[in-house]
């Protein structure tokens, strides 16, 4: 037997269990430990019964693990166990802290693998019936959030492409909506609102550049706020 265990970094998806690639749930079956977000749904969780469940949750604006306890933690468990999952809602690699995990993990000589996993806006554009790109109208995407590390600009420069996606943006949407419209972006310009994407409980709002600068209503789950062209409804697409 190996000294040291095998950490995967596995993506949940957008929050409905079903939406986990194959290879995600497979590997959640067999794992020994599993360190998991916030998001990560009690569903997701009965896939690793099996497993110790360790809650690391970081959630914007709340009071949370701290990352160096968590890179830490990932090196221990894998002192200890064979086979670790540190289990992310949507997609490891973005906006996942996915860097700072391998370089801690790398940096003791531990084996990783990456699971990807369905990212929020690839989500939120199925769940919306309404493409991130369209023909003649977008052909390009960002995707970009408003939270900082401590040594960087409270307000870095948006992108400057056809379809914006912010991530995490409920408290932070009608300060981005704002900045567009001052660089002179149309008010009319169709946005998107998805709350809770994938879940029972989604809630799916459809307004304006400058409605969105009036700010949103609480939310109570994560909020992926799209804006652009595209995201124009169709004519006899279904509210």
């Amino acid at each position: 037997m190996s000294a040291l265990g095998k950490v995967y970094l596995i993506g949940a998806g957008p929050g409905a269990a079903d939406l986990i690639t194959v290879r995600g749930a497979r590997l959640l079956a067999q794992a020994e430990v599993v360190l998991y977000d916030a998001l990560v749904t009690p569903e997701m969780l009965a896939l690793c019964a099996q497993a110790k469940l360790m809650s690391v949750g970081k959630r914007s604006g709340q009071r949370s693990t701290a990352q160096t306890v968590i890179n830490q933690q990932l090196v221990d468990c894998a002192r200890q166990y064979q086979m670790v999952v540190r289990l992310k809602g949507g997609d490891p690699m973005l906006f996942g802290r996915a860097d700072e995990e391998l370089r801690a993990l790398e940096a003791e000589g531990i084996e990783v693998e990456v699971v990807p996993g369905i990212t929020t806006a690839l989500a939120a554009s199925a769940a919306t019936k309404q493409p991130l790109t369209r023909r003649g109208v977008a052909r390009s995407v960002a995707f970009f959030t408003s939270s900082t590390a401590p040594d960087e600009p409270d307000h870095p420069a948006l992108p400057e492409t056809d379809t914006l996606v912010q991530y995490m943006g409920g408290r932070e949407a009608a300060a981005t909506a704002a900045r567009l419209l001052a660089e002179g972006r149309r008010p009319d310009l169709p946005v998107v609102v998805v709350e809770n994407c994938s879940r029972a409980d989604q809630r799916i709002l459809r307004l304006t550049l400058d409605g969105l600068a009036n700010g949103l209503d609480a939310a109570q789950g994560p909020v992926l706020v799209m804006i652009g062209e595209a995201l124009q409804q169709r004519p006899h697409q279904p509210s």
